[in-house]
């Protein structure tokens, strides 16, 4: 098979498509056959060299697949040869095969095309997990979104729109803020001309935002938390604004306010198999019914992944870049 391989770290040059060994389903596993993968700022970290796989996962880049079963390994039950999936991965979406953990599948959801279900799993799962999971965002509640035309922030919108949110979002564009309306964001906040601080106390009355997912890591923190209501949560999922920032204690105490930070990425196989179990129930109906929808800004050959990845380097992009494996 052909796959992405990273000789060497760089730009996005430095990816390659190769010839190399097709994977073999271990214990639990199946083989995909892949239609189509999606870019993630993951993926552009492995090419720097900043984010290696875990132990045990495939060195091709790629966090999300959409395909067909073409074999199960030992102990699977429940999965059929031929069956379309879309599947979150460890690595390996970058290539024509990957083997997938059996409890990381999901079937490609009602109405969606089986290309544009690889635009689904790390998304929604990173949303789901974080936002509803560990952040518990409640009807009513006002939910702040940076990045609100990424992959991630075009399904958070929707998410926490279906559960009854008050959604607001940062993006640097007019084009953007006006995607994010459309998929139903409330209070659209240019951070290139206004303080989000002052845009979200403005639109809650003075009370902050109940939820805030950032992408952003350090640069934002100290604002992260003054934007807070009382009681909020705020859920750190990216460092794309540094990994090292000040935290004023004080002021996350007088907030009562959470900190979380997590990732996909890494945790153990029974941890990703339980969200994406959630997953399935509760946010594939909602995809079901049409309240919900991936988001697809473009579909790039994957073996022009280097195009793919130059596009989301400069984020001229809204919602996910795919990589269309044929």
């Amino acid at each position: 098979m052909h796959a992405i391989t990273i000789p060497e770290p760089g730009g996005p040059e430095a990816l390659v498509w190769d010839e190399v060994p097709d994977p073999v389903p271990a214990e639990g596993e199946v083989l995909v056959e892949v239609v189509a993968g999606a870019v993630n700022r993951a993926d552009i970290l492995q090419r720097q060299g900043h984010y290696d796989p875990p132990p045990g996962a495939s060195r091709h880049p790629g966090l999300e697949c959409s395909g067909r079963i073409a074999a199960l390994g030992p102990g699977v039950s429940g999965w059929a040869v031929g069956d379309e999936v879309c599947a979150l991965l460890a690595g390996g979406g970058y290539a024509e095969k990957t083997a997938v953990p059996a409890g990381q599948l999901l079937p490609v959801p009602q109405g969606v095309d089986l290309r544009q279900a690889a635009a689904l799993p790390e998304v929604v799962c990173t949303v789901w997990s974080n936002v509803f999971m560990v952040a518990h965002l409640r009807p009513g509640e006002t939910l702040l979104v940076h990045g609100g035309s990424s992959g991630i922030g075009t399904m958070a919108i929707q998410l926490a729109k279906a559960a009854g949110a008050r959604v607001a979002v940062t993006a640097g564009t007019r084009e953007k803020l006006d995607r994010c309306a459309g998929l139903g964001a409330d209070i659209l906040i240019n951070y290139r001309e206004q303080d989000f601080v002052e845009e979200i106390r403005r639109a809650t009355d003075g009370a902050g935002a109940d939820v805030i997912l950032d992408n952003m890591g350090a640069k934002y923190l100290d604002r992260n938390v003054r934007a807070l209501a009382v009681n909020g949560r705020l859920a750190i999922i990216g460092m794309q604004g540094g990994a090292k920032g000040e935290l004023n204690i004080g002021a996350l105490l007088a907030k009562r306010g959470a900190i979380s930070a997590t990732s996909l990425r890494a945790r153990p196989l029974d941890e990703k198999a339980a969200i994406v179990a959630a997953v399935r129930e509760h946010v594939w109906p909602l995809i079901a019914d049409g309240q919900v929808r991936p988001v697809v800004d473009r579909e790039v050959p994957m073996r022009d992944a280097a195009t793919a990845h130059r596009i989301v380097e400069e984020s001229g992009h809204i919602g996910k870049v795919l990589l269309v494996a044929s």
